[in-house]
């Protein structure tokens, strides 16, 4: 029997929400199928943020290194699926401890019955948790919201956390229908060397 798969990547078009000011979605045709033409070419412009994505420490740090250039282990491999449905506007240590028992590298929380991008009334991580993960061996982190700081923090003690921690994050996932539990994570970012985030299409596989 095959793997089971499971998109955990958002839909991206003119729809996709940005932060506010942020970059918005925008296709165009670059080239158009046609007599004098074999073939369409689309120009794209958009955020780095835009959908499900990884963003890097050259985000949140002068010096932090872009996308581009970061190692891909920590964006495949095994990783566990942990429910903290309505934990509030952060998810705290005691939201996932039912979880932390034969941890793997990478976890992802889903927080909300239905998944959000809206820059408002999102759920985010607080830093004792990343600490507590960091602790655990935990290399990436992903969550279904738009960020792991809120939408009016200023000072991004998540990120900061990330950033002393050399962890990696997956923003802007879909978990609304994943169980609780293991699973093999695949969302490589792109090769954007010079970029502070990157798309990534997002997917978990079941295991063996």
């Amino acid at each position: 029997m095959p793997p089971q798969i499971w998109d955990i990547s958002p839909a991206i078009d003119e729809h996709a929400p940005v932060f506010p000011g942020d970059t918005a979605y925008n296709q165009r045709l670059h080239f158009a199928l046609g007599p004098g033409c074999p073939v369409n070419v689309n120009s794209i412009t958009l955020s780095p943020h835009t959908g499900a994505h990884a963003d890097a420490p050259l985000h949140y740090a002068a010096d932090g290194q872009a996308v581009g250039l970061l190692d891909l282990a920590p964006y495949l491999g095994p990783c566990r699926v942990v429910h903290c449905i309505g934990c509030g506007p952060l998810v705290e240590p005691a939201d996932i401890a039912h979880a932390l028992v034969d941890l793997p590298a990478r976890v992802l929380v889903r927080t909300r019955q239905t998944a959000t991008q809206a820059w408002d009334d999102f759920s985010a991580y607080s830093a004792a948790t990343l600490e507590l993960l960091a602790g655990l061996g935990v290399v990436l982190v992903g969550i279904d919201t738009p960020s792991v700081d809120p939408a009016t923090s200023a000072a991004l003690p998540a990120h900061h956390q990330l950033l002393r921690h050399h962890m990696r994050v997956l923003e802007n996932l879909v978990l609304d229908a994943v169980p609780a539990g293991d699973y093999e994570l695949i969302a490589l970012p792109l090769k954007l060397v010079r970029a502070d985030a990157s798309p990534v299409r997002a997917i978990l596989r079941s295991l063996a």
